[in-house]
């Protein structure tokens, strides 16, 4: 496999130079774009009760808007990446963050349902687009050694957007009406692109992205065992997340002030998790990949089995955001040293696993509440949690960090 600075198509620069020296500002400008695309796809969870009164629709209706994002960003993450494959990536990326832009400007302008969820299908195609195509943008901005921090630092953009999006949300719907926190989304969505603008390089497009290179990647050596490893991390944590609020209310009586607050604390570990991980993978990502998910089940067993307190759970729910908070990015980071020549094409196969996972956690997490009870489905999914951890430090290979000074790149 060879090494991924050899693949790069360098543009030719206004002074001929080579650079190779880390461009953070456009690192930095991809982890806005993450904090954007977030913060608009979680919105509706905080504003259903307006929007589905403003549209005349029932609130599981207005729900559709966070389903049809989260279906489409994932064919969007295994087609985007071959159909945009003769452009230069800096272009594609301005591209989803002009798409963001306009999926939020109508979305606040639609007038019924089905023009809203239509206008949502655009910021799917941005999102799933983004996400495939992260790790291998970060491969083309700093040295080899330097991507696990690049990658912690466009990731974090996760945490904000998650800690940001509903209290934002919440707060604009109840001062201005729903359609304002589509606009304010629409502001930030403005100012990344101007911030890409000026601080992304050119990326010439290099080597073939196709559904069929999407399936050689799955059957690389190695490959197909860790993406078990990664949908099996991602499926406990969202079994868990989509009902940490029934667990809360019915073990501790927690509230819904004291609930919100806990979720911002969750959220706030979950950034400083992020940024732990990126030191972490410098020292050992296979460390990293284990550890992680094994701290969450950690986590689950302790929220069921300790005495039930407002303070005891409020500590462990951040003690899992902060563990979680690793979770994406090592996975990132093993794509990249797994297939490095293809990673866009990996990307999109980790974002088709990371939404699949999304719904395969919600939905057996909802067979395991009715069979037996909110406190099964901490049980189980923890012991998933546990088992991936066990698998990642058993079976999922761990290729070399690349060696070199990095890749070729022209501001």
């Amino acid at each position: 496999m060879s090494d991924c600075v050899s693949n790069v198509v360098p543009d030719a620069g206004r002074d001929g130079a080579i650079k190779t020296e880390p461009a953070w500002t456009a690192v930095f400008s991809l982890a806005m774009g993450v904090f954007g695309l977030l913060t608009a796809e979680y919105l509706p969870a905080s504003l259903l009760t307006p929007m589905a009164a403003g549209l005349h629709v029932s609130e599981a209706l207005a729900g559709q808007a966070v389903t049809v994002t989260a279906v489409v960003a994932l064919f969007a993450g295994l087609l985007v990446p071959g159909l945009t494959r003769g452009f230069d990536r800096r272009t594609v990326l301005l591209g989803f963050s002009t798409l963001m832009i306009a999926s939020n400007l109508l979305v606040a302008l639609s007038s019924s349902l089905a023009m809203l969820l239509a206008m949502r299908i655009l910021l799917g195609i941005a999102l799933g687009g983004f996400w495939s195509m992260a790790a291998a943008v970060a491969m083309r901005l700093v040295p080899p050694a330097l991507l696990p921090r690049a990658l912690s630092i466009i990731f974090s953009g996760i945490a904000v957007g998650t800690v940001v999006a509903v209290p934002l949300g919440s707060y604009l719907g109840g001062l201005y009406g729903w359609r304002s926190a589509f606009i304010a989304a629409a502001a930030v969505g403005a100012v990344t692109l101007l911030f890409q603008w000026f601080t992304l390089p050119r990326m010439a497009p290099r080597g073939t992205v196709r559904l069929k290179t999407v399936l050689q990647v799955l059957l690389s050596p190695g490959v197909a065992i860790g993406m078990l490893g990664c949908v099996l991390a991602h499926t406990g944590h969202f079994a868990l997340f989509t009902y940490i609020r029934p667990f809360l209310e019915s073990t501790a009586g927690v509230g819904p002030d004291g609930l919100a607050l806990m979720l911002l604390g969750f959220g706030v570990a979950n950034f400083a998790g992020t940024l732990l991980a990126g030191f972490l993978m410098e020292r050992s990502l296979r460390a990293t990949l284990a550890l992680m998910p094994c701290l969450v089940g950690i986590a689950a067993f302790a929220l069921v089995l300790l005495p039930a307190s407002v303070a005891g759970q409020a500590v462990l729910v951040a003690f899992w955001g902060m563990a979680f908070g690793g979770v994406p990015v090592a996975w990132s980071n093993w794509v990249t040293r797994a297939v490095p020549d293809q990673a866009e094409s990996a990307g999109g196969m980790v974002v088709a696993s990371v939404q699949s996972s999304i719904a395969a956690g919600a939905a057996a997490g909802g067979a395991m509440f009715s069979f037996s009870g909110i406190t099964g489905v901490f049980v189980a999914g923890g012991v998933v949690m546990l088992l991936a951890a066990l698998l990642i430090a058993l079976c999922v290979s761990i290729p070399a960090p690349q060696s070199g000074a990095g890749p070729a790149l022209h501001i």
